[in-house]
């Protein structure tokens, strides 16, 4: 087993305790057992880090973007090659299993290629003059020095698009890490540190999320901030940035519809949906969680899932054979078990889990519900767990209706053998993403974002860095 290593800030190229010494302990959440401290940033070290930042901007917007692409995809190998060993970090303060924190590396890695091979291709423009002699010209620049704030549930890849775009652009970055799970975050950041990145061009910071929010965001420095979390929260940061007029991402909950239609692949839509759902054991914004079944086929499909999800091996993310590990920490045992008896209470039916796994780590029963009324609050409410909560409809109308109810939009799923059906699916759901007959989310080349409530803006695909990006207008006269 990997020695969990203790964690430090990284400010102005320098790997350092915080000014005030302040530390955060870190559970494991497989054994309940401190297995190692995180540096706490205070006022001072975030000074230090804003400084940092803004010369690191003047640094590396000045690097060549052909020169900043050999740096990414320099530190995208390094990933590569430390993968092993930065996975049983993941795995030890988060939870999820060796091959999921394997995969999440892996992935990172391919994100931080897309976007180095994006740095050279942030085109401008030749705009046609109206008079002889008058050049019209639209340049890509970098925004600034920016804000990225990210959670535990994936500790690198929440962080990997907002560092990789930053960079990509030419701005500098504060990242302030989640401090539940900041090991492998760092190792993230030691990766670019040793790639060459300039010195300031990255800073790494963890403490206490609302100290650190409201102290950067409305700095003079910086010009861009990226948010992954609660919407709640988001909405608040949000809020805050636009006071101070900075550009912002908000990447934010969301409470994904999944529909099955009775023509559809069902023995290949609950694998699919099955392996969605009890990923990183539920704790995904992009999870599955309304399943919407048309009533021909949905006492096949609920049964169908039941027993996939019975079939779970739920241990120790770090033990051979594991499919799902415990929950991140302790406040979501309580969280979702008060959202399945409120299902239970307004007359859901329990058909598998619902309990936690022995008295020992934060696992929990992957857990099934049929026939959830809309009342229940977890039809309302993002339950970020193993639940899988089904109800029947008849119509395809009724299906985008439901699916459209929420003030979510992020995520949804759907499988149907009918082209007409896939069409006005794609069209009418409400959501940034979809995707039909299979799970076609999150890779690098493609967008990632909501609508609504779930936010603003993309941390994927081409359009991604054009969030790290202005646009300005130089028109010369040269006559």
């Amino acid at each position: 087993m990997t020695d969990y290593p203790s964690t430090q800030l990284f400010i102005n190229g320098e790997w350092r305790d915080g000014v005030e010494g302040k530390t955060l302990e870190i559970i494991d959440p497989a054994s309940e057992e401190v297995i190692g401290t995180v540096a706490h940033a205070t006022i001072p070290d975030l000074d230090a880090a804003l400084e940092a930042a803004d010369a690191g901007f003047r640094t590396w917007s000045a690097v060549p973007a052909f020169e900043r692409y050999k740096t990414m995809r320099k530190a995208a190998e390094l990933l590569r090659e430390r993968v092993d060993r930065i996975a049983a970090i993941m795995t030890r303060e988060q939870g999820k299993p060796l091959a999921e924190a394997r995969g999440e590396i892996l992935g990172a890695s391919d994100t931080i290629d897309w976007f180095a091979e994006e740095a050279r291709r942030t085109y401008g423009r030749i705009v046609p003059a109206r008079a002889d002699g008058v050049v019209n010209m639209v340049v890509k620049q970098p925004v600034g020095p920016v804000a990225a704030f990210t959670p535990w549930n994936f500790p690198i890849n929440q962080i990997v698009r907002k560092l990789s775009g930053a960079l990509a652009a030419g701005c500098s970055i504060i990242v302030k890490a989640p401090e539940e799970t900041p090991g492998s975050p760092a190792e993230l950041i030691r990766a670019f540190a040793d790639a060459g990145v300039a010195k300031g061009a990255v800073n790494l910071v963890y403490g206490v999320p609302a100290e650190i929010s409201e102290y950067l965001i409305p700095h003079p420095v910086i010009r861009k901030i990226s948010f992954t979390g609660s919407t709640p929260v988001g909405k608040h940061l949000a809020a805050l940035a636009g006071e101070h007029m900075k550009l912002s991402t908000m990447e934010l909950g969301g409470h994904a519809p999944a529909i099955v239609f009775d023509d559809a692949d069902l023995d290949k839509a609950v694998k699919v949906l099955a392996a969605a759902k009890f990923r990183n054991a539920g704790q995904v914004c992009v999870s599955p969680t309304r399943f919407l079944v048309q009533k021909g086929v949905y006492d096949k499909v609920v049964d169908a899932f039941t027993e996939a999800s019975k079939a779970i091996k739920v241990g120790n993310g770090m033990e051979d054979g594991s499919q799902m590990g415990p929950l991140a920490n302790d406040r979501r045992i309580p969280a979702v078990e008060e959202m399945i008896q409120d299902a239970v209470d307004n007359g859901a039916e329990l058909k598998t889990g619902g309990r936690r796994v022995g008295n020992k780590g934060y696992f929990f029963e992957p857990t099934v519900l049929a026939n959830v009324p809309t009342t229940a609050r977890i039809m309302n409410e993002e339950p970020f767990g193993p639940v899988a909560s089904f109800m029947p409809f008849s119509s395809l109308d009724e299906a985008l209706e439901e699916s459209n109810r929420l003030p979510y939009g992020l995520a949804s799923y759907a499988f149907t053998s009918s082209g007409e059906t896939a069409q006005a699916l794609g069209m009418g759901i409400e959501a940034g993403m979809t995707t039909i007959n299979h799970n076609g989310l999150a890779i690098p080349e493609v967008p990632f974002g909501g609508v609504k409530d779930s936010g603003h803006g993309t941390e994927g695909g081409a359009d991604a860095i054009e969030s790290y990006l202005v646009s300005k207008y130089v028109s010369h006269f040269t006559g």
